[in-house]
């Protein structure tokens, strides 16, 4: 009997061991360990975060979905991973600290065969002085990146609507650091307040503001994309500026947020200049990190280094030393998502390290990096956890020798509904659809996309869309009947 071991239980690890199981049965064993007691559709915590949905309607108990499932489920975190064992017994293991409330505090060994790295990204708010804790409910600002974090934004949200029935408010909305990603989520976030706004009739008294670390709206991590619109290309960010202007939102780009205090966000621009700006109500997403596992060897020594990119994410099959942007390929992204040291250690959603960004790097005169890093998340996630788990499949049920599944993002499509507004009548979404993901200007010199299937609309119909992927991928990730036919 083979063991998979799965750390993190989100978007790509859920579908990892999910599908893992499936096609395992139960001759074999899959573990789950992930500190969460709920499953998160993280994609409508905007919602929560205006009110248009309650916590309860995002998340769900994991338990009872995996103890029907037959995986073996632990609340816990994962610590450290000891992929030669101990001196004296070559078994692999990783260290767990349990979350929950009957085991709290208590570590654990658990050994594995397979193991998939699924934690996500740790929410490095220290990484701003002043931005927040990891509770997400910090002295100054709020967060939307988890159900908790969104609800707690809510309320804040409520007190401000209710201010501005008499006084002018200020909002502030977007990215709390110079290297953050997930821009969307601020996007969206932004857009519905300001429809929420309209909704309460407080919409006049608000001024709301966009701050990001992209050099250009409509970047969102991905170096922006031209889509087919009426027969022509074109760009994200005419797209986005569209959006903005008609909706009385200003911008404020190229910035790096490098403290916050009360009322008050700092930034640093591109140009090398130095601002302020002031807030009653400010969301600003935080970076990412790797949640902090270290490795050991059989003796004991550290080497987390060998296993661990610097920005703590797991190294995979990619091409680490691209150098600089004018060398950078497609080819440089992995397609395996394999540890190149350990054939039986895999990486998939935000916990595989990218070889670099996919936006231009850019730094201000003062040396400060101001860039978006790249996203993993949503349907590139779901894919990547579902090629490593047929991966490590075939490797038990055919042989060693199997060939791995392949999931480039360098070859792969992703969908994106970006919500604009919440409502049955007068909601509007974004549908946008890109291919590839990470650009390629090799295979299409110019633009690095295929205008055939890199498209893009907004409207009703797109918030439609929205709200049906929300409750058919709650239904899929709760394993209802026929889940395994709702694509990633």
């Amino acid at each position: 009997m083979a063991r998979v071991v799965v750390m993190g239980g989100g978007v790509s690890g859920h579908t990892a061991a999910t599908f893992a199981k499936k096609w395992l049965g139960s001759d074999h064993e899959v573990v789950v360990v992930t500190p969460n007691s709920k499953w998160n559709w993280i994609p409508s915590n905007i919602w929560v975060g205006v009110g248009q949905m309650t916590k309860e309607e995002v998340t769900f108990e994991l338990a009872p979905v995996y103890s029907g499932a037959g995986i073996d489920y632990r609340q816990a975190k994962a610590v450290s991973i000891h992929p030669h064992g101990k001196e004296g017994a070559n078994t692999p293991f990783i260290t767990i600290e349990y979350t929950g409330q009957n085991k709290a505090g208590q570590t654990e060994e658990v050994a594995y065969d397979y193991l998939i790295n699924a934690t996500g990204p740790k929410l490095n708010f220290a990484a701003t002085p002043g931005l927040g804790d990891a509770s997400g409910m910090g002295e100054h600002t709020v967060s939307v990146c988890t159900a908790d974090h969104a609800d707690h934004a809510n309320h804040e949200l409520q007190r401000i609507f209710a201010k501005a029935k008499t006084q002018k408010q200020k909002i502030l909305v977007g990215t709390g650091h110079g290297m953050c990603t997930c821009q969307g989520a601020a996007f969206e976030y932004i857009f519905n307040i300001e429809h929420e706004a309209k909704k309460a009739g407080v919409r006049d008294n608000i001024d709301i503001q966009w701050i990001s670390n992209e050099s250009f709206l409509g970047d969102f991590g991905i170096g922006g994309l031209h889509m087919k619109r009426g027969g022509y290309a074109a760009s994200s960010r005419l797209f986005a500026e569209s959006l903005f202007s008609e909706r009385g939102v200003k911008w404020l780009i190229g910035a790096h947020v490098n403290k916050v205090e009360a009322g008050k966000a700092h930034y640093e621009l591109l140009d090398g200049t130095f601002g302020v700006e002031e807030f009653d109500f400010a969301m600003l997403i935080p970076p990412f990190a790797g949640v902090g596992l270290k490795a050991y060897d059989a003796d004991g020594s550290d080497m987390t280094d060998k296993i661990f990119a610097p920005n703590g994410f797991m190294k995979v099959d990619a091409k680490y030393d691209a150098g600089a942007y004018e060398n950078w390929k497609a080819s440089d992204w992995p397609e395996t998502y394999q540890n190149p040291m350990f054939d039986n250690m895999f990486a998939c959603g935000i916990a595989f390290a990218p070889p670099h960004p996919i936006s231009k790097p850019m730094s201000s005169p003062n040396g400060t990096p101001i860039f978006p890093t790249p996203p993993r998340t949503g349907m590139p996630s779901g894919i990547i956890g579902k090629a490593v788990a047929k991966s490590i499949c075939d490797k038990i049920l055919k042989g060693e020798n199997a060939p791995l599944h392949k999931a480039s993002m360098a070859h792969m499509g992703a969908a994106c509904v970006a919500s604009a507004g919440k409502g049955l009548t007068n909601g509007t979404a974004a549908a946008l659809t890109v291919y590839p993901v990470v650009p390629d200007f090799e295979t299409y010199p110019g633009l690095g996309r295929d205008l055939n299937y890199t498209f893009g609309e907004i409207g009703l119909a797109g918030h439609w869309i929205k709200h049906i992927l929300h409750h058919m991928f709650i239904y899929k990730a709760k394993l209802k009947p026929g889940w395994t036919l709702i694509p990633e």
